[in-house]
């Protein structure tokens, strides 16, 4: 083993460790590691960042500008509402109806927001219909990965594959070459997860939202007396926020009151409060409060005609993560309550201000249908429940969902390449303000870029430096003698294996050089083991890793068990797929 293939080698290790840890960003790790390959004469600095001047950085920019323009005309949460219509009465048809759809839409727009989009109406249509949320969630996230894989624009792995492919000296991927493959998972998928695969989900009861959250025994109410301290003070600039204790209500005059930031406590109020025993005990200190339990309290105590109390998610890559509730103060800047918050099977209804937020968490919130929306419009946060969003504007948004498709069409027919097709389309929905021009930028996931254009010049170092020939030397010997099906499953499994500690994205371009060095050895097309590594990175259905299976883990109450009882099942199926349409798609015989 030389000094090269040892130090990229040594890199990629120490780069999936720090990917799995999500210590450090992800393009804060990836920025290091193309430092590290400079630093250590592994590449020079033109070829560290000519990963940044391929035309995928373009497509990628574009398509983010295109999905932001959709979302936000509010055409995409229309075609979310057909699913009441079309879903029926039984649980499996209704799986079936939210697979389609969601499949359809992440065909063009990235999985994460089909899946945002259709989460409020999937679990709205789920209540109505006296469903469990969770037997849908799943299904939901899945027919988006699924989705995303049969277009090339469907996902971001898609892209950077493409990508690399081309700064390999591969003919890249067209925008409906993959549909074959992509739309016999989504068959075969949907078909299993509508028969029988929602089955193995769990069923839960119907609960308020008061004892969703647990936070129905930490309720309490104290009553303000005349010399007491709090008297004449803002709820912003009391000690009650920073003592651990959340005001929910105010009860004045036999009057409910829902506070804002800038409420002033009066002698004589009565708070209906959320604090542990511990939070309430420390309040002795402070004159003239009486304390006592708030009798059997439920949803419409916190709710009126213009207050609402509803949950909301952080969105994944969203720039709250790592944030204090505190530090974001969301009820002065928003003039929303956070009553509690749930991640991962654990609620956390007393001092939530305290909790740094993660990607998943739900919130539950209390508001006007204005100050809601209004926090909606933040990005970082997707608000559920049965909030209106905004109207739909038909002219913007007809304009957004023309030019995508549009561009689609003339880089399918070959008329433009798809970098400038695209390109064209986001201009043009830039012009028409279908995406303000202060949003422009805001709108693009950056991380996401960086990520892409530097792994896709790791992929170049695994090739230059001699790394992807050695550890195709090793998948040889192991796996050529029991035949080219056992060469095609080492692959599909060391895709699916990588897409744990790394994402689907950095996972294809880390495996394509090794794909394709390895295919040189044994003498097949190295395209067609290309395109097996690419479809493989849509596979991670077995841990809630992937973006849009993480969003809905804690909307849907699930379990880590939970995505392993509906996704060792789905990644057989897909698995079996690939293995068989693959070669015939794309021989392996140049």
């Amino acid at each position: 083993m030389t000094y090269d293939i040892s130090v990229v080698l040594v890199l990629l290790v120490v780069a999936m460790v720090a990917f799995f840890l999500e210590r450090i960003s992800i393009d804060v790790i990836t920025l290091s590691l193309l430092a590290a390959l400079v630093l250590l004469g592994i590449l020079t600095p033109a070829e560290a960042f000519s990963g940044f001047a391929n035309e995928v950085i373009v497509v990628l920019c574009s398509v983010f500008v295109l999905s932001s323009a959709l979302v936000k005309s509010g055409i995409m949460e229309s075609v979310g509402k057909a699913i009441h219509k079309l879903a029926g009465r039984g649980e499996g048809g209704a799986v079936t109806v939210v697979m389609a759809v969601s499949a359809g839409m992440s065909a063009f727009i990235s999985n994460t927001n089909s899946t945002a989009i259709l989460m409020p109406a999937v679990m709205e249509f789920s209540r109505r219909a006296k469903f469990s949320t969770s037997r849908f969630l799943i299904p939901l996230a899945y027919a988006s990965m699924l989705g995303g894989a049969c277009t090339l624009i469907g996902t971001s792995t898609n892209l950077a594959s493409s990508g690399l492919m081309r700064t390999l000296d591969l003919e890249p991927i067209s925008m409906f070459e993959l549909a074959p493959v992509g739309l016999a998972m989504v068959i075969v998928g949907t078909t299993w997860m509508a028969l029988v695969g929602y089955r193995t989900l769990p069923k839960h009861d119907e609960a308020t939202l008061l004892e969703e959250f647990a936070i129905d025994n930490y309720l309490s109410q104290i009553k303000v007396g005349e010399s007491s301290d709090l008297v004449g003070v803002t709820l912003t600039d009391s000690w009650l926020s920073d003592a651990g204790v959340n005001v929910l209500a105010i009860l004045r005059d036999d009057k409910k009151i829902f506070p804002s930031a800038e409420e002033v406590v009066l002698a004589g109020d009565i708070l209906a409060v959320q604090a542990s025993r511990t939070e309430l005990l420390d309040l002795d200190e402070h004159p003239d409060l009486g304390f006592g339990p708030l009798d059997s309290p439920a949803d419409e105590d916190f709710t009126a005609a213009d207050v609402k109390l509803a949950e909301a998610v952080v969105m994944p890559r969203s720039r709250i993560q790592g944030k204090t509730l505190r530090k974001l103060n969301l009820r002065r800047r928003y003039g929303v309550t956070v009553f509690a918050a749930y991640r991962h099977g654990t609620s956390y209804p007393t001092d939530v201000a305290s909790l740094r937020l993660r990607e998943g968490d739900v919130l539950l919130l209390q508001g006007t249908p204005e100050s809601l929306a209004l926090l909606q419009s933040n990005e970082s946060i997707w608000v559920l429940g049965q909030l209106e969003r905004q109207r739909f504007r038909r002219r913007r948004g007809s304009i957004a969902l023309v030019a995508l498709l549009g561009a689609v069409a003339a880089a399918a027919v070959n008329w433009v390449p798809v970098s400038i097709a695209l390109l064209v389309a986001s201009l043009i929905v830039v012009l028409t303000r279908g995406v303000a021009s202060n949003d422009v930028y805001g709108s693009i996931e950056w991380r996401i870029i960086v990520l892409i254009g530097g792994m896709t010049s790791f992929g170049v170092a695994m090739e230059t430096s001699g790394a992807a020939d050695y550890l195709a030397g090793l998948i040889t010997r192991l796996a050529l003698p029991l035949g080219l099906y056992a060469v095609m499953s080492a692959f599909i499994l060391l895709t699916m294996l990588l897409t744990q500690p790394l994402s689907n994205a950095a996972a294809a371009l880390v495996v394509l050089p090794v794909a394709m060095s390895t295919a040189s050895q044994i003498g097949v097309d190295p395209r067609s083991l290309a395109i097996l590594v690419t479809l493989s990175a849509s596979l991670s259905f077995i841990a809630p890793l992937e973006p849009a299976c993480l969003l809905v883990y804690s909307p849907g109450r699930y379990r880590f068990s939970d995505y392993m009882k509906a996704g060792i099942p789905m990644t057989i199926i897909a698995f079996l797929v690939l293995l068989i349409l693959v070669p015939l798609i794309w021989p392996l015989n140049p």
